[in-house]
C-alpha cells in the first residue's frame, strides 16, 4: 500500500480520524487499480447482472464522491435540505451517466471528485448530516467495495501472469 504520511488533515480538523480513514481507503483503491492494465480495468466481472468492470466501480465511487462534495457545499452554504434520498435511484442514475465512458474519463472524474469533496469536507462543522454523508461517500463506502475489488484485481493479475508464462 502507498506509504501514508502521519496526518493528512489540517490542524484541529474535527474529522481528522475520518479523513485519515478516507485517505487509507482511497489509496488502497489506487494501489489495486495501478496493479491492472487499462484493458483489465474494462474487463466485466467485478459484478455480474449487471456486469461491472473496475471502470464501473471507480465511476460509482467517483459519482458518490461528487455527490458528497455537492452536499458538503450545501451544508457550508446553509442550503442543505437533508439526506432523504433514493439511494438505489441515485445509483442507477450515476451508473447510467457514466456508462460507456472511457477508463481515463472514469479515473479522472473519480480523482477530481475526491479532491473537491476533500476541499469541502475540510470546511465542514460537525453535524449528524455531515457524518451521514461522510459515511456514504468516503471510507465506509470504499470498504463496501474493497473486498470484491481485491479479489477481482487478484484474479485479473493472475490471468495476465498465467498468459505471460
Amino acid at each position: 500500500m502507498t506509504d501514508a504520511p502521519a496526518s493528512r488533515t489540517p490542524a484541529g480538523n474535527p474529522y481528522a480520524v475520518e479523513i485519515d480513514r478516507e485517505w487509507l481507503g482511497w489509496h488502497e483503491v489506487v494501489d489495486l487499480v495501478r496493479s491492472l492494465t487499462p484493458d483489465e480495468c474494462l474487463e466485466p466481472g467485478y459484478y455480474r447482472d449487471p456486469d461491472w468492470s473496475v471502470r464501473d466501480v471507480v465511476a460509482h465511487l467517483g459519482t458518490w464522491l461528487a455527490e458528497g462534495q455537492a452536499q458538503f457545499e450545501r451544508m457550508t452554504a446553509g442550503t442543505y435540505e437533508g439526506h432523504d434520498i433514493d439511494i438505489d435511484g441515485l445509483n442507477a442514475g450515476f451508473l447510467a451517466a457514466m456508462a460507456g465512458q472511457p477508463w481515463a474519463v472514469a479515473w479522472i472524474q473519480a480523482n477530481a471528485a475526491r479532491s473537491r469533496m476533500l476541499e469541502e469536507w475540510y470546511r465542514l462543522e460537525p453535524s449528524d448530516e455531515a457524518a451521514w454523508w461522510i459515511r456514504k461517500s468516503a471510507a465506509d463506502h470504499y470498504a463496501e467495495h474493497l473486498d470484491r475489488l481485491r479479489a477481482w484485481a487478484a484474479e485479473l493479475v493472475a490471468r495476465r501472469l498465467e498468459a505471460e508464462a
